[in-house]
């Protein structure tokens, strides 16, 4: 396993970041398509085992489950100070005022519960799930950074939204001398490239860390195009990132198992070798629900695409809908 800095932060991370939205009870959350937490802690070993040391959650998966889970797991089989942890915030996590957001009611409140559920005094990433549009920026940023001088998070980093949106947020940090958010999660894959337009030129010049989710497109990009998925039939949110199926999503699906078979190797290998080798990338945060996800993963890291396999991945793409930011 290869490590970066995150951004322009001394913070060392893996090549991989495990995304753990996968993991926890299918009966708390709206995720049918979770695994338990048995295998889920089969899993977070394994990728420990592969050198993963960066481990993403949300307060919103599986009602904090997932947070629960990784907690467990980075108790028994790994060491706090050897993993480094990014949770986020911004989602429902109760009915009524206040069950949300990003206020700094919110921000204070959800810190420590997230702290709570995973077992530690601090987290190494604490991020804003999406933007809010019902609470000032200012709130926000100065929450998070009173957040960081608690000690109570290390860095802070933000999910998908606008260009503007982020550079708002960056700008109006730097002139309070508040706390910079240091990473970006954001969609990005071959299916929706939609990001290489604004964010991913902004991240660059910022020095700011990219961290894209779903670089496997939620799976369409690791098999057959008619083929399907048990998720793929219940993940509501997948529905309406990948509605807008075009021709040319077939092709790009088509090249990738091409060159998958030119190489010998696995579609979501080639999928996500194309992630892996943008600079400005520091991450990508995978889904694994079997053994073999993690193979991948870290196979792909090794797996060095050659410019024309670049251009005939690219070739066919054309713009598609802003999805993901909600």
């Amino acid at each position: 396993m290869d490590y970066v800095r995150l951004g322009s932060t001394g913070l060392e991370v893996s090549r991989i970041c495990l995304g753990c939205m996968t993991y926890g009870a299918s009966d708390r959350g709206n995720h049918a398509w979770t695994v338990d937490e048995a295998s889920s802690r089969l899993l977070i070993q394994k990728a420990f085992e592969l050198g993963v040391n960066f481990l993403d959650t949300a307060n919103v998966y599986s009602d904090g489950h997932s947070e629960e889970i990784v907690g467990r797991a980075v108790r028994d089989f790994s060491r706090r100070e050897d993993v480094v942890i990014a949770t986020k915030l911004n989602g429902r996590m109760r009915p009524g005022p206040n069950g949300a957001g990003l206020s700094r009611r919110a921000v204070f409140m959800e810190i420590d519960n997230s702290l709570r559920r995973l077992g530690t005094d601090w987290v190494d990433l604490y991020q804003i799930h999406r933007w809010d549009p019902a609470t000032p920026i200012e709130e926000t940023l100065e929450a998070l950074h009173d957040v960081v001088k608690a000690g109570k998070a290390r860095y802070i980093g933000a999910s998908s939204m606008h260009a503007w949106q982020f550079a708002k947020a960056l700008f109006t940090s730097r002139m309070h001398g508040w706390t910079e958010f240091v990473s970006m999660q954001d969609h990005l894959n071959l299916l929706n490239r939609e990001e290489e337009r604004e964010m991913l030129p902004l991240c660059a010049d910022q020095g700011i860390g990219v961290l894209p989710w779903s670089p496997l497109a939620r799976g369409r990009l690791t098999r057959d195009w008619d083929e399907t998925s048990a998720r793929q039939e219940s993940d509501m949110v997948g529905k309406t990132l990948y509605a807008a199926n075009t021709a040319s999503d077939r092709e790009v699906v088509q090249r990738v198992a091409e060159i998958a078979a030119r190489r010998g190797v696995s579609q979501a290998q080639v999928a996500l070798a194309w992630v892996a080798q943008k600079s400005v990338v520091t991450a990508p945060i995978i889904g694994a629900s079997k053994p073999q996800h993690l193979d991948d993963a870290a196979a792909a890291l090794s797996l060095a695409l050659t410019s024309e396999e670049i251009g005939m991945l690219e070739a066919p793409y054309t713009p598609h809908p802003v999805v993901g930011f909600t």
